[in-house]
């Protein structure tokens, strides 16, 4: 059947693909791709031809045999906005190897079928754009991708059946976790995981749910069958489905090893089930906490509790001021820098419509670079002064500070208690993260290069201000979701700040205060427990 691109093919609940002709109207996208000759246009055919030659690759790769598995790409044209850009989709039930680019299925940015193949005599079947298609829909709708893959690769399917009551795939610490977007080497990469049904299109509120459910995930796994992956460009996606069937992977076969992939040493899976994760906590605190099982997470706040206040105020805040100035006059011009300027522009209009003081007017991008460079420089000073918790802030100041640890003009800075307290924790199972007001990049850098040698061994990830407030307790029910705890109570959270430890407690963790020298005195009778030292847990 072909499908005529000057009439639509509408389909209910965007997976019925009908094999014969439907009632047609005209079709709702812009003039400019509105029409016959753009189906033709070397956008179009360029990207019909690209996921032929995917397929071809990803069938060799095991992700598509069998006819399974599916690729879909969008039309890219600098002139239509992604939204409104044509969808290219793969067909369903078709030898994934051997399709050219006239089997390919062109949907609207709405999941109507605009174009599609002809069919070929037996033993083919008529044509069928992907079962799929609801499911990219959700990708491309919720997370405004420019490509998804649907994998069938055996990695995928496995590491879904090691613990079948998972909801999560959990790793950390391994090489490929770099090209994860948003994730790095020391960070730990969660895959939600969603039951398998009979009929793909079944499976799209699940999918839904599980983006909507974690923000930060590009993959979607379906349990005893598969991945859906998505990427802002095909490279994107491609890129990282290959990293994610890498660490799917490694999983399994760590795990055959009899060792445990979710933890930063990847130490034996016996060993650290063998230990009890009821350590009970040293005679220094009260009796009625000594009976309690010891968490399973522990979430660490850094200055005044892993670090001296003093090494904050009286070191990473002075460099970054004295050399804001130095850095963006060096970097003006790269999209990192020009992103962070992005960022303080939008804080700065807000602050001037608030009235907030220290607040400096930028420049538009078309004045003179030094003075935008000086604006900047003022409002992060500012800033800095009043010790704002805001992401503009600290991006800006963990991509100074990145260079002054590269530079070795930087040292970060533990309490002697810290190093030998995380290690004696991995040992015991537990997984220890840190939770700052600074940027993750600031936060892996400081325990990167510390007093003590490299410590992101032991540590599963790092949480900033971005996952919210550290005195708003939603931030602490994210965090007991983040890292796959079944209750809030299996959180330890320690930290020297009272409204952040109040926070914490609301929201159902453990909670601990940190007193540290220089630490501010805490309110009479606060009702929290207490350490000097890591050694009293």
């Amino acid at each position: 059947m072909h499908y005529n691109p000057q009439t639509q093919l509408h389909f209910p609940y965007l997976f019925s693909f009908p094999s014969s002709p439907m009632a047609t109207s005209s079709l709702p996208l812009p003039a400019s791709i509105n029409g016959a000759s753009y189906l033709e246009s070397k956008a179009v055919k360029e990207t019909k031809g690209l996921i032929s030659e995917l397929c071809r690759q990803f069938y060799h790769l095991g992700w598509v045999g069998g006819t399974g598995g599916s690729i879909t790409i969008k039309v890219h044209d600098e002139n239509v906005t992604k939204s409104q850009q044509l969808i290219v989709m793969s067909p369903s039930g078709v030898q994934k190897e051997r399709i050219v680019s006239e089997d390919m299925y062109i949907l609207s940015p709405e999941g109507t079928i605009i174009s599609g193949p002809r069919p070929k005599p037996y033993p083919h079947k008529l044509p069928k754009c992907s079962d799929c298609a609801p499911l990219f829909l959700k990708a491309y709708q919720m997370r405004n991708a420019g490509a998804v893959i649907h994998s069938h690769g055996m990695e995928s399917c496995v590491v879904t059946m090691i613990n079948p009551g998972s909801k999560e795939f959990r790793i950390t610490h391994l090489e490929m976790i770099k090209g994860i977007q948003g994730h790095g080497y020391y960070d730990e990469v969660v895959v939600p995981i969603i039951e398998n049904t009979a009929h793909e299109r079944e499976l799209t509120d699940s999918l839904a749910a599980a983006i909507e459910a974690y923000p930060k995930t590009t993959a979607v796994l379906v349990r005893n069958h598969g991945i859906y992956v998505w990427g802002d460009s095909w490279i994107s996606a491609k890129t990282q489905a290959e990293c994610y069937h890498y660490l799917f992977d490694a999983a399994i076969k760590l795990h055959q090893m009899g060792l445990d992939w979710s933890t930063p040493t990847h130490g034996p899976i016996e060993a650290i089930k063998g230990r009890s994760r009821s350590v009970a906590l040293s005679a220094n605190l009260s009796s009625d906490i000594d009976s309690k099982p010891f968490p399973q997470y522990i979430v660490l706040d850094i200055e005044g509790t892993t670090t001296p206040i003093t090494f904050v105020a009286d070191v990473l805040f002075p460099y970054a001021r004295d050399y804001v100035g130095r850095h963006l006059s060096a970097t003006y011009a790269t999209t990192e820098t020009q992103d962070d300027i992005k960022l303080l522009r939008v804080q700065v209009q807000d602050d001037l419509e608030k009235g907030v003081a220290g607040a400096v007017p930028i420049p538009p991008d078309n004045a003179g670079k030094e003075e935008i460079i000086a604006a900047l420089v003022a409002n992060e000073k500012a800033m800095i002064k009043a010790d704002r918790k805001i992401t503009a802030l600290k991006q800006l100041q963990g991509h100074i500070w990145r260079t002054g640890f590269v530079n070795k003009e930087l040292k970060g800075e533990v309490y002697d208690d810290v190093p030998e307290a995380l290690e004696r924790w991995q040992g015991s199972g537990i997984k220890v993260y840190i939770y700052s007001s600074g940027s993750r990049l600031a936060q892996r850098l400081i325990f990167g290069n510390t007093n003590f040698g490299d410590l992101r061994k032991y540590l599963s990830g790092f949480f900033d201000a971005t996952i919210g407030n550290k005195r708003e307790s939603r931030s602490y029910v994210e965090i007991t979701e983040s890292v796959g705890a079944d209750h809030p109570s299996e959180v330890l959270f320690l930290t020297d700040v009272y409204q952040e430890a109040t926070a914490a407690k609301a929201a159902g963790l453990e909670v601990i205060i940190s007193v540290r020298p220089g630490n501010a005195p805490l309110p009479e009778n606060h009702g929290f427990k207490t350490v000097h030292s890591f050694s009293e847990i």
